[in-house]
């Protein structure tokens, strides 16, 4: 009988195999292919602090001028419209955790995503509750964040510290009053956070609410600079 590991290609040899564009299909193509990008993805001006589209010239929303939030940057690589929702929710919703790594691509492409993780001492997954995590096998954010940094990426530092209801359907104050406490730092580990520079990683920005409450525990918590990438944005806080 072969062992285990015969059977299994090399990682060099996979990482020169052809893939399939996870949008359009094509063969050979990169996981999501330039053609794509540039057609479903185009970079636009966009809020730095939560990633609302602007128009040109502008660089921040009237409402992260008058309320400044936890974060100190923002980006998004797509807005949240077809082909991006259905690609999202085949992998969320449906089991597929493999899509991460066309999704991951597709994140990184993102202007000033790079430079963002390479000046981050930790890159985080936002939590998911005890109870999703059971339901969906993954953490989707978890699968983002090791794709796109696996030596800087933890899991542990940043914890969902209790249930909470479904968010669709509330606006966002009634979303930020349902995360008070939602999220804690792992206390054996919170000191590592003082000074740090980070990056939280999410698949899909609504209203920001979740992304806010992660970034109030991490800032009280010490950390120097929060980054929040995000893979979509709705174009309307909600």
């Amino acid at each position: 009988m072969l062992k285990r590991w015969a059977v299994r290609p090399f990682p060099s040899l996979l990482a020169r195999l052809p893939s399939q564009c996870a949008v359009c299909r094509a063969w050979p193509s990169e996981p999501v292919c330039d053609a794509c990008v540039a057609r479903f993805a185009p970079p636009v001006p966009r809020c730095t602090t939560c990633a609302l589209p602007l128009a040109p010239g502008s660089t921040q929303c009237g409402d992260c001028l008058r309320n400044p939030p936890p974060l100190d940057a923002c980006l998004a690589a797509c807005a949240y419209v077809w082909p991006w929702p259905q690609c999202i929710a085949e992998f969320k919703f449906r089991g597929d955790p493999g899509r991460a790594a066309p999704l991951a691509t597709l994140l990184r492409s993102a202007p000033w995503v790079e430079p963002a993780l390479e000046a981050a001492d930790f890159v985080l997954p936002m939590p998911l509750a005890p109870a999703r995590l059971r339901e969906r096998g993954f953490n989707q954010a978890h699968e983002l964040a090791r794709r796109l940094d696996p030596a800087r990426c933890d899991p542990g530092l940043l914890l969902r510290s209790r249930e909470t209801a479904p968010q669709s359907g509330l606006d966002r104050g009634e979303r930020l009053r349902g995360l008070r406490g939602a999220f804690a730092l792992d206390p054996l580990r919170a000191e590592q956070l003082r000074g740090r520079r980070l990056v939280l990683v999410d698949d899909v920005m609504t209203t920001g609410a979740s992304l806010h409450a992660a970034g109030q525990v991490l800032r009280a918590g010490g950390a120097a600079h929060i980054t929040a990438i995000v893979l979509a944005r709705t174009d309307r806080p909600g």
